[in-house]
């Protein structure tokens, strides 16, 4: 938990730069960027299905194409 505490006749724009300079020297602000975008692992079991789905779509759009329907 990072804090900053008003110091005598510190101005309240001096005292957010200072707490900003500090968040930004702990990496905070670079782990959460990072953190935004990334997807959580998709289990084996569904990317086997999908690998097996992705088979019979090609098998079946090759014959389609061999019988001269497409």
């Amino acid at each position: 938990m990072l804090s900053a505490r008003k110091r005598n006749g510190e101005s309240a724009s001096s005292l957010m730069f200072r707490f900003n300079k500090r968040v930004k020297q702990t990496g905070l602000f670079k782990e959460i960027r990072k953190r935004r975008f990334t997807k959580r692992k998709v289990n084996g079991l569904k990317v086997k299905l999908a690998a097996l789905h992705r088979e019979a779509a090609k098998k079946e759009y090759q014959l389609k194409k061999k019988m001269g329907t497409l």
